[in-house]
């Protein structure tokens, strides 16, 4: 039981369902099956799926899932028209690495889809272990019924190669503590603030991105900026180098947002959470109404962005 040994000396107390789901873990990883570890938020899930990343040989990559289809997205781009296109650009993503690791897996894009089928065979043809984070069962990925059945070749490829554990126990942990245990969670959501009187344009991966502000390791940025122009999951990942601090106005409720302005919301809150950046949120809406409607992939970001509402 060694993912058990080694998750148990980080000092975390395991529930029921997290304990038989490392069970399911440490057989498949002896096995050198592909795991697909699902269920709400807050149970645990990038946890014990970097518990299992921990314990597996090199090589091995652990990857941003939206950053990593986003530059996959890029590099095919470049040679559209190269027969094998998708297999070299796996391979310059990938280098040598046997073991992938993708967190929060999910489909809803016809085109992105047709991709991960693809991305799919690539690895499979590499004899690549995969270790994939999820919201959804297989079975619910690209759960729009027009265009769910565009999406099936690519489900029973992800039952080939990963053996699905469900991880659904009844704590979400991300509210279970009051006091911030992060600089993350040191955040807040704001009706109003100051603001800077200095529009900037900062430099970021040859594109020029239009921030409020600066002040040192703070910045200020306009959400029509930030989310509604094409920027990308590697802008906020050298931003979040500069500055520890974040403050974000005009934040509207994201029902009424294009897909992919909410998309690239939910990625600055996923970079900002894995690096430790403190977030202040200016709105004239409450979290619940920013949050809420029929919008698709935003349980996480709900979940992370409550952290900083009730301890902040």
């Amino acid at each position: 039981m060694e993912l058990l040994t080694h998750v148990s000396g980080s000092g975390y107390e395991l529930d029921d369902a997290q304990l038989e789901a490392i069970t399911k873990l440490d057989e498949l990883a002896g096995k050198s099956r592909g795991v697909y570890l699902h269920g709400p938020v807050g149970r645990g899930k990038s946890f014990l799926a970097d518990a299992l990343f921990d314990v597996l040989p090199e090589p091995k990559k652990r990857v941003h899932f939206h950053a990593f289809f986003q530059e996959l997205h890029r590099r095919i781009s470049e040679r559209l028209h190269e027969r094998g296109a998708v297999a070299r650009a796996v391979q310059e993503l990938i280098g040598r690495a046997k073991v992938l690791a993708f967190d929060e897996l999910h489909v809803h894009d016809v085109g992105d889809a047709m991709l991960m089928t693809r991305l799919l065979e690539a690895l499979q043809a590499r004899n690549v272990m995969i270790i994939a984070t999820s919201n959804y069962p297989p079975d619910g990925l690209l759960p729009n019924p027009l265009y769910h059945d565009h999406f099936l070749p690519g489900i029973a490829l992800i039952k080939e190669l990963m053996d699905a554990v469900e991880l659904n126990g009844a704590t979400d942990y991300r509210h279970l503590h009051a006091k911030p245990r992060s600089r993350f969670e040191t955040g807040e959501i704001i009706v109003r603030t100051e603001l800077p009187t200095n529009p900037v344009t900062l430099d970021v991966n040859g594109r020029s991105i239009t921030a409020l502000g600066t002040e040192n390791t703070k910045v200020w940025f306009d959400f029509g900026d930030l989310c509604e122009k094409p920027t990308s999951t590697q802008d906020y990942l050298v931003l979040a180098e500069d500055f520890d601090e974040w403050v974000i106005t005009g934040v509207p409720r994201l029902e009424i947002c294009g897909r992919e302005a909410r998309q690239r919301f939910a990625n600055v809150v996923d970079v900002l959470v894995d690096k430790d950046v403190r977030l202040t949120l200016v709105s004239d809406h409450a979290l619940k109404d920013i949050i809420g409607g029929e919008v698709l992939d935003l349980a996480r970001t709900a979940s992370r962005l409550e952290l900083i509402n009730t301890t902040g």
